[in-house]
């Protein structure tokens, strides 16, 4: 299921159905697009998080037990 996902993901398919629903919620008149800006931020080296410079080459693991 992950391996699907994943692919899924990949291939801009997820934002394709977000985009998709999005504009048939707006054409409805389901979503109202205000913007509503906070003053408070949190910052954090990226480092910190372990994120990586490369991360579409980052390797793929599964959970203990896939």
């Amino acid at each position: 299921m992950y391996g699907l996902f994943r692919r899924r993901q990949r291939g801009g398919v997820w934002a394709q159905i977000l985009t998709a629903l999005q504009a048939l919620a707006d054409a409805a008149g389901a979503i109202v697009w205000d913007v509503g800006v906070d003053s408070t931020i949190a910052r954090a080296h990226q480092h910190a998080a372990g994120a990586r410079g490369d991360g579409d080459q980052q390797i793929e693991s599964h959970p203990a037990g896939w």
